[in-house]
């Protein structure tokens, strides 16, 4: 039992660092993947050339490869140590929360454009009908519609990118995974560590499911039952 507690708490340590990685690349990945989409969908041929490269290169390569690109393939460059960029390419964070929300984004923008897809085209002619602008309508109709119908699916989105975060263990950042590996180095009981380690990153993804089912009840319409007309 002391042994348990001792590696709770120590993995405990990491949770802020993978819960900060997740937020952040949750967030990073949202906003491209739904301006990819948006590119995708509505953009100029050139462009949506340009998203349907990126989608094949970031969904096909392994994470793991992504990674050690950004972190360690980049700093061979002289023009990359010379630049601005790098004070964040060489910290550890940066490039894992740049990899993860590169990849999440280009499975995120599949996602989102599934949800625009999903809009009728006939409220789409309802808006032009009341002289609504593209982004008028864009803003109103299709992307309230959109992310609605695109929720379930992103939610399992998140939860994927909850167990992407434990990659970032590779290029030195102390979250739960590196921090479980450490105590195995030093005891050697794989199973009892990792049993904990599992059970935090489960304990994530129900918190993060319970909140999207919220959501997800939240955003449905509801019809308002009629009360019929009692007359005096």
């Amino acid at each position: 039992m002391d042994f348990f507690l001792h590696v709770i708490a120590e993995l405990g340590q990491g949770l802020p660092l993978t819960l900060e990685i997740v937020g952040l690349s949750l967030a990073c990945s949202f906003v491209l993947g739904l301006g990819l989409a948006l590119v995708r969908q509505y953009g100029a041929g050139w462009a949506r050339n340009a998203v349907v490269a990126y989608l094949a290169i970031f969904r096909g390569l392994p994470l793991l490869i992504q990674i050690y690109v950004i972190y360690f393939g980049l700093a061979q460059f002289a023009a990359v140590r010379s630049s601005f960029l790098w004070p964040v390419l060489r910290e550890p964070f940066w490039c894992a929360i740049i990899a993860i929300s590169a990849c999440a984004s280009a499975y995120a923008c599949e996602i989102f454009r599934g949800g625009l897809l999903s809009v009728s085209e006939k409220e789409i002619d309802a808006a032009r009908a009341f002289a609504m602008s593209r982004l008028m309508t864009l803003r109103r109709i299709v992307l309230p519609q959109a992310l609605r119908q695109a929720l379930p699916a992103y939610g399992n989105e998140i939860v994927y990118l909850v167990k992407m975060s434990a990659v970032a263990s590779i290029i030195t950042l102390p979250e739960i995974t590196a921090r479980a590996f450490a105590i195995v180095t030093e005891t050697y009981r794989v199973f009892e560590v990792l049993s904990v380690a599992g059970a935090f990153y489960l304990a994530i993804n129900v918190a993060a499911t319970l909140l999207v089912r919220w959501l997800e009840h939240a955003l449905t319409p509801r019809i308002k039952p009629v009360r019929a007309y009692q007359a005096n």
